[in-house]
């Protein structure tokens, strides 16, 4: 008998201090949204979704596992927060604070990251796929230019473009990247800055001794160098045939 009252205690306890808990989170967001000032708050698994957070002070802050999905985060200051595993989904982080934050495994994909100080954060595992203004010293020139492969795949030739233009700013001698590119500009209809990338990546994937990227690349200038009346030959394979190959090469050159 005394042991089932003691357990009926402790599940009551621990109860009331979840409750407690709680009723602390819910004051907090309370708080954050009246006032936007909350430094060192406990706002871990809250929903955010779309809120007006624009130069709030959330500095230190525990917002791990919290969804912030389109929100407004401009100019807030974040620094040293705990965004662990957070959703970032769409946010605007332009000019944010972010110095030291943690934003290990965080959804960060479409993000606005424009002017954003990223000094010293932890992005191990983070999704950046689709993030606006990426600074370059936060990724690899290959992870760049995965991204602007998946751009291309979904008919998104500018951002690829904006994606493979990192890529080279931190890879000089990408020639992988070169040729996405020169795909790139030319779905953009920039046919000669096509053709200088073309013959770029020629010359590269040469002194890399690239077989398969030396005969893409020629292939893909030969065809830029057909007129455009002996392309719609029905008796040749169209130029979106070709296109399909030069993708399903481009493919070989992921970093995975």
């Amino acid at each position: 008998m005394k042991s089932q009252i003691l357990a009926i205690a402790t599940f009551t306890a621990s109860i009331s201090f979840h409750q407690t808990v709680l009723a602390a989170n819910s004051e907090h967001i309370r708080q954050l949204l009246a006032t936007k000032q909350c430094q060192n708050c406990d706002l871990s698994g809250a929903g955010l979704v779309m809120a007006d957070l624009s130069k709030a002070n959330l500095q230190g802050a525990n917002l791990s596992g919290a969804n912030l999905s389109r929100a407004n985060l401009s100019g807030a200051n974040l620094a040293g927060a705990d965004l662990s595993g957070a959703s970032l989904f769409g946010v605007n982080l332009s000019g944010t604070q972010l110095t030291g934050a943690i934003l290990m495994g965080a959804d960060l994909r479409s993000t606005y990251l424009i002017n954003a100080d990223l000094t010293g954060v932890n992005l191990n595992g983070a999704n950046l796929q689709g993030a606006y203004g990426i600074p370059l010293q936060i990724a690899k020139p290959e992870e760049f230019y995965a991204w602007g492969v998946a751009e291309a795949q979904k008919g998104n030739q500018q951002r690829a473009l904006e994606y493979f233009n990192q890529a080279i700013a931190l890879k000089s001698d990408y020639a992988g990247a070169y040729l996405a590119r020169a795909v790139a500009r030319y779905q953009l209809f920039d046919k000669q800055g096509a053709f200088q990338d073309a013959q770029a990546a020629e010359k590269l994937f040469t002194n890399q001794n690239d077989g398969d990227g030396i005969r893409t690349a020629q292939a893909f200038i030969k065809q830029l160098q057909t007129p455009q009346t002996a392309r719609l030959d029905p008796g040749k394979p169209s130029f979106m045939d070709f296109f399909g190959s030069v993708t399903s090469l481009l493919l070989q050159f992921l970093p995975f």
